[in-house]
């Protein structure tokens, strides 16, 4: 258990049977009052941001997520099946815990997957992945940019020199073209 005051940006902690992620972190004390702590938290299944105060002496239950790499391998009903590398075991990551992300996977994309116990709380794309662009759409008159239609499904706006077969590094944190690869 910590107290409050120890709390800072970065750690994870277990409230309520939920798993977040510390934001922010200011102790505030006031002239008239009792001092707290006041925190912005990260839900790291849903990704809501809370924010939360805590007196200086409560005790929060800090936790420590493990980090392990995983291998993409194709998806399974609602579920996206993952190989683990470190012990070569089968893992099943839920749509819900994917979010955008899915938009982005194709076979053989190693991610980093962040678990409590058997559950998995998030899992972070490479920054740069290269994917093909399978089908472009007629630019408008004037445009500078154009729709491109990636290998994985997602829609993205591309150059207008780009055309279907080529193959594109994307942002995956913004979702946007970086250049012909």
């Amino acid at each position: 258990m910590t107290t409050a005051n120890q709390i800072s940006p970065g750690m994870t902690l277990n409230l309520d049977g939920k798993i977040y992620r510390v934001e922010s972190c200011v102790k505030v004390t006031v002239a008239k009052g009792t001092p707290f702590v006041k925190t912005k938290l990260r839900n790291l299944v849903d990704d809501e941001i809370i924010e939360k105060n805590f007196k200086p002496e409560q005790t929060v239950q800090e936790v420590s997520l493990i980090e392990r790499s995983l291998e993409f391998l194709y998806p399974e009903g609602k579920e996206y099946l993952f190989l683990d590398v470190g012990n070569l075991e089968q893992v099943f990551v839920p749509s819900s815990v994917l979010a955008e992300k899915v938009h982005y996977l194709k076979e053989g994309i190693q991610v980093k997957a962040m678990f409590y116990g058997e559950s998995i709380f998030g899992v972070e794309l490479p920054q740069f992945l290269e994917i093909m662009i399978v089908k472009t759409e007629p630019a408008s008159p004037g445009a500078s940019v154009k729709k491109g239609v990636l290998e994985t499904g997602a829609k993205l706006d591309i150059p207008l020199f780009i055309e279907s077969g080529d193959v594109i590094k994307v942002d995956t944190q913004v979702g946007e073209y970086i250049q012909r690869v």
